[in-house]
């Protein structure tokens, strides 16, 4: 069941990562579009400002996938309680945050795991 554990905590920290990269690729589309000439002077602004916002707002949504993850490689209590609350949260994100969610869920709620974070 460790083994298991520990490939729910990779994946949680690989699909966090792959979120941050969409936000960044996001935020620098955004924000390169806004410096094409001719564009006006309230384009650019509002480009940015829409840059920003939806930048932070993914990256803020991406931060729980990369805390869970690094909580259950650890084998935090913690980590556990936001990688369920996690994969609840992604149950609705077709098709990859489904099926990491259901693995999830299969894998933290089964009996075998719960003692491996209570040691510490």
């Amino acid at each position: 069941m460790e083994g298991h554990v520990k490939a729910v905590a990779v994946l949680w920290i690989i699909y966090g990562a792959m979120g941050l990269l969409f936000t960044f690729f996001l935020f620098a589309l955004l924000f390169g579009v806004s410096f094409i000439p001719d564009m006006g002077t309230e384009a650019p602004i509002i480009l940015r400002s829409v840059a920003i916002a939806m930048g932070v707002f993914f990256g803020i949504l991406t931060l729980p996938e990369l805390l869970a993850g690094f909580g259950i490689y650890n084998r935090r209590e913690w980590g556990r309680i936001v990688g369920l609350a996690v994969a609840f949260l992604n149950l609705i994100s077709l098709p990859f945050g489904t099926a990491l969610s259901v693995y999830t869920l299969v894998i933290l709620f089964h009996p075998d795991t719960v003692p491996l974070f209570k040691s510490k």
